[in-house]
């Protein structure tokens, strides 16, 4: 496989309401019906055409395309509020150079909020999906 026609994995640590509207809109969008265990652990690769893997790209594209509005209207003071035991790993397929652009803008959201990735991630991703990411 090429990396043309296959996405990598890409771990996001989410709170619960974050996780259930991610769920939601990955089950209205694609049909995934458990996105915890949608994708293994162990695969290092999804091809592209896989249903699931097709919409995590997409939704991550589109918020790496509007990371910065995302940044102003996230809730990272809520997400912070979060218990740390109660984040959950969501394993998420994208193109590798997609996930190599997020992971650096994630880790600059964390060092300008003096934050973890946890609640980074939760509070842009929640902002993208609309939800709280403190219930």
């Amino acid at each position: 496989m090429t990396s043309d026609d296959r996405y990598k994995l890409y771990g996001v640590y989410l709170s619960p309401s974050t996780v259930e509207s991610l769920a939601q809109a990955l089950y209205d969008d694609a049909g995934v019906v458990d996105l915890e265990t949608y994708f293994e652990e162990s695969q290092d690769a999804v091809p592209v055409g896989d249903p699931g893997a097709d919409a995590t790209d997409e939704l991550l594209q589109a918020v790496l395309e509007s990371f910065a509005p995302l940044y102003d209207r996230a809730a990272f003071d809520a997400a912070r509020t979060v218990d740390p035991n109660a984040f959950s790993l969501v394993h998420l397929a994208a193109k590798p150079r997609r996930i190599s652009e997020l992971r650096e803008r994630f880790q600059a959201a964390a060092t300008i909020q003096e934050s973890d990735l946890r609640t980074v991630q939760t509070a842009i991703l929640a902002a993208h999906l609309e939800t709280d990411p403190s219930e």
